[in-house]
């Protein structure tokens, strides 16, 4: 089905190294022009790592956008040409310090679709062993990981402690919440 949105002009007004912003002007179905702000990125994974069933291991980490520190679920972009699958293990290593043995996809999803083309891949990890001794925290990351038992974890969400969106939806697939 043809998109009922006609692009008119587009330029690129932020490049980072994580995500970059398009300025588009469009002519809508109703026939008015928009500008809209598009954030572009190139995909991320969120992993729901599980030492077994009845335990998932979270992260407390420094979010500035939030000007705090957070529990959720590791997660992270990936890399250029990288695969959802290779990313998922790099990350896993990266910010708990182990890695899977198995991955299972769990689902995909669009978390911010109004103004973000970011697609969430959804992994539980499991058979967690120790990580290569190369692998190390990117250098803007200070992550503490803790292990909780899913009762603990669904406690952390109703208490409003854990108040990140990807990692309620990351327990609600693993059947924790």
């Amino acid at each position: 089905m043809p998109t009922p949105v006609r692009q008119l002009s587009q330029s690129t007004v932020f490049r980072g190294s994580i995500f970059h912003v398009e300025r588009d002007r469009v002519r809508l179905p109703n026939g008015r022009t928009a500008t809209l702000d598009i954030v572009r990125h190139r995909g991320s994974v969120v992993l729901v790592p599980q030492p077994d069933r009845r335990h998932v291991i979270l992260i407390r980490q420094y979010r500035h956008a939030l000007g705090r520190f957070i529990w959720e679920l590791p997660a992270g972009s990936r890399e250029a040409g990288e695969s959802p699958a290779r990313a998922a293990w790099r990350e896993c290593g990266e910010e708990i310090g182990l890695v899977p043995r198995r991955l299972d996809r769990l689902g995909a999803y669009y978390p911010t679709p109004g103004f973000c083309d970011e697609y969430m891949i959804f992994y539980r990890c499991r058979s967690l062993v120790a990580k290569p001794a190369a692998m190390a925290q990117d250098e803007d990351e200070d992550i503490r990981p803790r292990t909780c038992s899913a009762a603990e974890a669904r406690s952390l969400v109703r208490r409003g402690t854990i108040i990140d969106m990807k990692t309620v939806v990351g327990l609600q697939l693993v059947g924790i919440l």
